[in-house]
């Protein structure tokens, strides 16, 4: 039997895809999930695969024998040998827009195939039945896999092959001894299962990662089949593609727009009696839906480039504003602390905030204050003063 490579072959890619989206039903679940349709052995048999947290994926990539496999063969690498890169290497994937590199890391815990010769009863000179021939043959079942590799339950086969799936544990090579002469074997295709390590999602901008890792095919290869079996592949490709979906969301209640500033207790004190206020205050209230970090700073209408401020209608007299913010647990700052009245400022003083899971519609508190408003009560002042502040949640840290 003569096989021949194509250059049409030469090249074999795979896609891998995972998504964060934040789930309000599971908000500690900070990881990715694992979009990658399902193919080979995990598809097939999921149920032993979940236990495991593996996926796997099949490619068509043959191995055909250049020669014979002789009965009782010395060497591991003139037979039927695999091997496989199950020790775990590490990848960056790069944000689409602004090249934030993230890592990656992936191994190849388990590999499979459908492996064909001529009928099995004529090899081995006849049996009770093609289980058995199967068997002897090749000296046990497919199923049970030589050490290293480890027995994964299922196995399926006919007159002339053998369809079998074995977990790989390290990277040693897995062998099987023919105990009759096999004048010819074909591995029909690759299925490979992996286990993936994805980043910390809530540290990750929104938008798409990408990034590649390939790995050799053949002899003495990342996979490596032995000396006989050869790929119609040199190469596997893996083409990985994280997808990351933020929410920053903040739902402010109706009227909450708009913020008077009065004296603890009311204006009594001051209307019946004079006393003027040590300090005038509101606290508003919001509910902030958050799964990575933000910044958040003022915009004011009457500002020294630092503070917002209030003022009279004619500038004559004006007073700083001072605005802070308290969050929810969950949330905190980039020391890791709780955010409890922390003052904001303008753009240039923005702080930056970092959550430690999916904060969904937490309830968090702005704080305005007028501190020493003495000046505004004196004989003939304006008796009411105005500003805008604009409080702004960023994304785009």
């Amino acid at each position: 039997m003569v096989w021949l490579l194509t250059p049409q072959a030469l090249a074999q890619d795979v896609s891998i895809t995972a998504l964060f989206k934040p789930d309000s039903a599971h908000p500690h679940l900070n990881k990715f999930t694992n979009t990658t349709p399902p193919s080979g052995y995990c598809k097939s048999h999921a149920q032993q695969c979940e236990g495991d947290d593996l996926f796997s994926l099949q490619v068509p990539i043959q191995f055909q024998s250049r020669s014979p496999i002789l009965a009782n063969h010395a060497s591991e690498r003139r037979g039927a040998m695999l091997k496989v890169p199950a020790q775990w290497r590490d990848l960056a994937v790069i944000h689409e827009t602004t090249g934030d590199p993230q890592m990656v890391r992936i191994r190849i815990a388990g590999i499979g195939s459908r492996a064909v010769t001529d009928d099995v009863k004529e090899l081995v000179g006849g049996a009770e039945d093609y289980r058995i021939a199967h068997n002897l043959l090749w000296g046990s079942s497919w199923v049970y896999a030589p050490s290293p590799c480890q027995y994964t339950g299922s196995g399926f086969y006919s007159t002339n092959f053998y369809e079998f799936f074995w977990k790989a544990p390290m990277a040693q090579a897995c062998s099987k001894q023919a105990k009759y002469d096999v004048p010819w074997l074909r591995f029909d295709y690759l299925d490979f299962a992996y286990e993936l390590e994805t980043p910390d999602p809530l540290k990750m901008a929104s938008g798409l990662y990408s990034g590649s890792l390939t790995y050799t095919i053949g002899p003495n290869g990342d996979f490596d089949f032995g000396d006989v079996m050869l790929p119609s592949s040199p190469v596997l490709t893996m083409n990985f593609n994280l997808d990351v979906q933020h929410t920053l969301k903040v739902d402010v209640p109706p009227g909450g727009e708009k913020i008077q500033l009065v004296p603890a207790g009311g204006w009594q004190s001051w209307l019946q009696a004079g006393r003027k206020p040590v300090r005038l205050f509101r606290d508003q209230t919001f509910n902030i839906s958050a799964s990575s970090r933000f910044k958040m700073f003022l915009q004011c209408s009457i500002t020294d480039g630092r503070v917002c401020y209030l003022a009279d209608r004619n500038m004559m007299l004006t007073a700083p504003l001072k605005v802070s913010v308290s969050l929810p647990g969950g949330l905190t700052d980039n020391a890791g602390r709780p955010v409890q009245r922390q003052e904001l400022l303008t753009e240039g003083g923005a702080v930056t905030f970092q959550p430690g899971h999916y904060v969904d519609r937490q309830p968090g508190t702005l704080h305005f204050e007028l501190e020493k408003p003495d000046h505004l009560f004196l004989p003939g002042a304006p008796k009411q003063y105005f500003g805008s502040v604009t409080v702004v949640w960023d994304s785009e840290v």
